[in-house]
């Protein structure tokens, strides 16, 4: 039987709008569905491109995110305006602090946000990952239970194979925006909880395809429905060491 999980709040903490859709789109999902308020903080607006700011960019991708979060049934999308491509580089302190008002406002039982990896070693999302660890650690007992998501691994090249294999792919495009399929969870810490979400793979689909200035052409452009619950629908997940007396209530899906 599903849980309730009316009176319970999600916060996800990503870099860029799509990365949501993409690490955990399923989890968010079926949180919503099941009654949790889920929350999405998203740090950039995704404009970085070719080397420069790219202003179509920065005023079409939070209009991308809000129709992928409406498919997700997230209930607040906050868009912060940091540099994309520049976040390793922004004041430390200033942007911990600032996740972490953002944290106690939502006060979240739980806060999901990148692993170490970056999903694929990204640098705008590994400092992501330190700063929202950071902003949680130093709530204290206040803490919401963190967990990071990584890519189970192979999940990303079975995709790009099965783009491969359909006979009207566009091959002048790039199956995954350019980023090698392999690079997705590798070296990632072994997951402490695998969650099954083939019921709102399709959800995770139609929140990917919201994206449209970053995956069209691309593997996700050509997914079937049909083929969603078998591609996207495991997501891996591991707790951070950190002591929280929040309901970690993701453990029960």
């Amino acid at each position: 039987m599903a849980p309730d999980l009316s009176g319970r709040t999600l916060l996800a903490v990503f870099a860029h709008p799509d990365d949501e859709s993409l690490a955990c789109g399923g989890l968010l999902a079926r949180c919503a569905q099941l009654g949790a308020r889920v929350v999405l903080l998203c740090a950039t607006h995704g404009e970085y491109q070719s080397g420069s700011r790219d202003e179509r960019l920065f005023e079409t991708r939070p209009r991308e995110l809000e129709a992928a979060a409406a498919a997700l049934g997230i209930a607040e999308v906050i868009l912060l305006d940091y540099p994309d491509g520049h976040l390793p580089w922004v004041d430390e302190r200033a942007i911990t602090t600032r996740l972490r008002d953002e944290i106690r406002r939502v006060n979240p039982d739980v806060v999901i946000t990148f692993g170490g990896d970056g999903l694929y070693w990204h640098p705008d999302h590994i400092a992501v990952h330190e700063r929202t660890t950071a902003a949680v650690e130093a709530m204290g007992e206040a803490a919401p239970a963190l967990y990071y998501v990584t890519m189970p691994p192979g999940q990303v090249r079975r995709l790009v194979d099965e783009w491969l294999h359909d006979p009207q792919h566009d091959a002048s495009t790039s199956p995954m925006l350019g980023i090698n399929p392999d690079a997705f969870g590798a070296k990632a810490d072994e997951p402490t909880l695998v969650v099954d979400v083939t019921a709102s793979a399709g959800r995770k689909l139609a929140a990917l395809q919201c994206h449209r200035t970053q995956i069209a052409g691309s593997a996700f452009d050509r997914l079937s429905l049909d083929a969603a619950p078998r591609l996207l629908g495991v997501e891996h997940f591991h707790r951070a060491p950190i002591a929280s007396v929040r309901d970690p209530f993701i453990e029960r899906l």
